[in-house]
């Protein structure tokens, strides 16, 4: 094999044959009858096939060569388009080479690329599946939890509706199992009023003027810690056996309003439970506006109901603030001149 450079083939050769092959290092047959590849330091052409171009065994590179002024050669056109086919056929076999190379190199990325996906698809499904089973779980839970729900919660209403009766029921039995009692304040503490049913009886026949001393069931202080020195003392509870003599000593004390006996002064005041004793003290500051004005009889009705009387009419209120503002309104038509 030899190696040919263009200026070789410029001196021994000025075929265009030779000047073609040098130009894209075509094997070619020397003069010599010695095969070999021409190669070009050309950029855009590194290397081509080893395949050896077909010439005829008879032709020289002096045949293929035309006179320098003469006219072309047939022979020499014929052997360079038979070299520019088997040049093409060189070009596009190596790039179906390296395409082939890069394909194959390809392909076995995308299969590696689709195995993985699969394996991934495979894992996933897996868990959508996982997934799917707890999601399914809990909508089954949730679903069984809001059914229980739904029965807890009528359950709570019917239970609540039976609790607000049962309360109202123990305050209304409350309420009646003190209608005979009877609270008195301001008896002080100590040894020196001693609060037997007897004593109790004796100091509210005086205190009334009644014709007889009441019967007294049963009398205590009420149960609070014994108060500090200088605080007022505990209300003393009496249980008075007929309930007609208990009306007629609340009538009595509302008339008297504080009464004075053996240098104490006392008042007496009905019972109440805790809850209505709240209820009813909620209208002192109308009840105090009212003692205030003249002609408007009131009064609190059980168990914390006040009652005004205006022009014949009786108003019952529940609220504070509605009675309240109805004792502005009178205020205002009582101040009003010419009314």
């Amino acid at each position: 094999m030899s190696w040919v450079t263009p200026s070789d083939v410029h001196k021994e050769h000025e075929s265009p044959t030779f000047a073609f092959a040098a130009q894209f290092g075509v094997p070619v047959r020397s003069h010599g009858g010695e095969t070999g590849n021409v190669h070009v330091g050309i950029g855009n052409v590194a290397e081509l096939s080893e395949k050896p171009v077909a010439l005829d065994s008879s032709s020289s590179a002096g045949d293929l060569a035309c006179p320098a002024g003469g006219s072309s050669c047939p022979e020499g056109s014929q052997d360079v388009s038979v070299l520019r086919s088997e040049i093409v056929r060189a070009v596009v076999s190596e790039i179906r080479t390296v395409m082939d190379e890069h394909y194959s190199n390809i392909k076995t990325e995308l299969l590696d690329m689709k195995s993985e996906l699969i394996r991934d698809f495979a894992a996933l499904r897996s868990d959508f599946a996982g997934l799917k089973s707890t999601v399914s779980g809990m909508e089954r839970s949730l679903s069984t939890c809001t059914d229980d729900m739904l029965a807890l919660q009528a359950k709570v209403e019917s239970l609540t509706k039976e609790i607000s009766k049962l309360d109202a029921k123990c305050e209304d039995l409350e309420s009646r199992s003190r209608r005979q009692n009877i609270r008195i304040v301001g008896i002080p503490e100590g040894e020196s009023f001693t609060f037997t049913t007897s004593k109790v009886s004796d100091l509210l026949k005086e205190a009334f003027d009644l014709d007889k001393p009441p019967l007294v069931d049963r009398a205590h202080r009420t149960l609070a810690p014994k108060p500090k020195s200088g605080d007022p003392p505990q209300p003393i509870i009496a249980r008075l056996h007929y309930y007609e003599d208990c009306m007629e000593n609340f009538r009595k004390a509302r008339r008297q309003q504080r009464v004075t006996i053996s240098n104490m002064r006392i008042s007496v005041f009905p019972d109440f439970t805790a809850r209505v004793a709240r209820a009813r003290a909620a209208f002192n500051g109308v009840r105090a506006q009212l003692r205030g004005m003249e002609g408007i009889p009131y009064g609190t009705l059980y168990p914390a109901r006040l009652r005004i009387t205006h022009d014949g009419k009786h108003h019952d209120f529940t609220c504070p603030e509605e009675a309240g503002r109805f004792v502005a309104t009178l205020t205002k038509w009582i101040v009003a001149p010419g009314n």
